[in-house]
C-alpha cells in the first residue's frame, strides 16, 4: 500500500503536520481533575483522584506519593472487538505512563498518599499512549496537583522512506518505524523516548527534532485549555 504520494500523506497532510486536537479540561464532576482530548480518530478520558492515603498501608511510601496510572483501552474502541481487562501493552503504557507523571509531579509533598490516575481509550486510531499522556497531564493539572511542568507527548515516524510527525492509524501499522517521545516543554527534558523499527542516526536525529517541536505546539493547547475552564474564553 502506497502511503505517500505527489508528497503527501494518505490523509492529505504534509510530513510535519499534526493531525486535528482538541483538549477539554474538567469534564467529569466527581472527579478531582479530569480532561477528554480528541486527536485524530482518537478519544481519550483522563481523570485523577487524590492524593489520597494510599490503602493497603503496607504500600506507602513515607517519602512520597505513589503515582498510579491505568491504561485501559474500551471493548468498543478498534474494529476487532477487545477483550475486556488488562494485557500485556495496556500494563506497559500504564507503567511508562505513571514514570513520565512521577518525574513532574511534586510527589514529595504528599508522603503515604497516592494520586490515582485513569485512562479510558474511548476510540483508538495511532497514538493512544500520547493521547493518554496529553490528557492525564492536563486531568492532573486540573486537580490542582503541584507539578513542575505539563507533560507533552508525540509520535513521530518513518513512512516510505521519510520521516513523518504523528502517525496514523495505517502509517502506524504499515510504516517502518514509530518513535513515541514526551517532554517537560520548559526546560526540553525528555520523559519518554521509544522506537519500534529501525532509523539512521540522521534520520533518529530528526525525528527526536520534529517530535519535540511538535511537542510545543501541544504544551500550547494543553494550557489553553486548562485557561479556556476557568476564564471561560
Amino acid at each position: 500500500m502506497e502511503l505517500i504520494k505527489d508528497g503527501k500523506r494518505i490523509d492529505g497532510r504534509s510530513f510535519d503536520e499534526l493531525r486535528p486536537i482538541k483538549i477539554e479540561a474538567g469534564v467529569l464532576k466527581r472527579a478531582d481533575g479530569s480532561a477528554y482530548v480528541e486527536w485524530g480518530g482518537n478519544k481519550v478520558l483522563a481523570a485523577v483522584y487524590g492524593p489520597r492515603e494510599a490503602q493497603p498501608r503496607h504500600i506507602q511510601n513515607p517519602t512520597k506519593a505513589i503515582v498510579s496510572c491505568r491504561y485501559n483501552m474500551a471493548a468498543f474502541s478498534v474494529s476487532d472487538r477487545k477483550r475486556q481487562g488488562p494485557d500485556r501493552r495496556s500494563v506497559e503504557i500504564s507503567k511508562i505512563v505513571s514514570e513520565a507523571l512521577d518525574r513532574v509531579i511534586f510527589t514529595e509533598q504528599f508522603p503515604r498518599a497516592t494520586i490515582d490516575v485513569y485512562m479510558e481509550v474511548l476510540q483508538a486510531d495511532a497514538g493512544t499512549r500520547c493521547t493518554c499522556l496529553t490528557a492525564a497531564s492536563v486531568a492532573l493539572a486540573d486537580a490542582g496537583i503541584p507539578m513542575r511542568d505539563f507533560v507533552s507527548a508525540c509520535a513521530v515516524g518513518k513512512v516510505d522512506g521519510q520521516i513523518v510527525l504523528d502517525l496514523g492509524k495505517e502509517e502506524d501499522n504499515l510504516g517502518e518505524a514509530d518513535l513515541p517521545i514526551a517532554i517537560m516543554p520548559r526546560t526540553g527534558e525528555i520523559l519518554l523516548l521509544q522506537m519500534d523499527g529501525h532509523l539512521t542516526m540522521e534520520e533518529f536525529n530528526k525525528a527526536v527534532t520534529l517530535g519535540m517541536n511538535a511537542c510545543m505546539k501541544i504544551y500550547e493547547m494543553q494550557k489553553e485549555a486548562l485557561m479556556k475552564k476557568y476564564t471561560g474564553d
